[in-house]
């Protein structure tokens, strides 16, 4: 990645914290925001200083609110930058425990698909969850593959071939 890269995901990640931190402000909590740039793109955090249950509400049942403030964020960068935005939100380390429990989930699968020799769909996921799972069994050296439409779309895991 050149300079020029990443200085223009740090210029999103800030796009995006000016635009959180408004929001923050306007719903009266308390959070810091830690912005970075991993693995190509600028990853955004709204952490708080041990438990705060006000922000958890900014998670909202499955991530459902989270993935809702990651698009709104996401426009409010559009509409500064005139570019697609990638960038990933994270609030009270939601996807970060979320990641660990697909990985998790994608390693039994494929300790199953191997001793079975048989395919294994896994439930419905968002795509920040099926791209977790295709990472860990790619990682294994199987295959997987997503199918479906939203919100059933699920990845199912292949047993290796030959």
């Amino acid at each position: 990645m050149t300079d020029q890269d990443k200085s223009a995901l740090e210029a999103e990640g800030d796009v995006a914290a000016d635009f959180l931190e408004e929001l923050l402000d306007i719903l009266d909590m308390d959070g810091d925001i830690d912005i970075s740039v991993e693995a190509g793109r600028a990853k955004v955090a709204i952490v708080a200083d041990g438990p705060n249950q006000d922000l958890k509400r900014l998670v909202g049942p499955d991530g459902e609110v989270l993935d809702a403030l990651q698009d709104l964020a996401r426009l409010a960068v559009q509409s500064d930058t005139g570019q697609l935005s990638r960038f990933m939100l994270d609030i009270a380390d939601f996807r970060a425990g979320r990641r660990e429990r697909l990985a998790e989930q994608a390693r039994v699968a494929i300790g199953e698909v191997r001793e079975s020799g048989v395919k294994k769909a896994l439930e419905p996921m968002n795509a920040f969850e099926r791209k977790v799972v295709h990472d860990v069994v790619l990682e294994a050296g199987l295959v997987s593959e997503s199918e479906g439409e939203d919100p059933h779309r699920h990845v199912v895991v292949l047993p290796a071939e030959g």
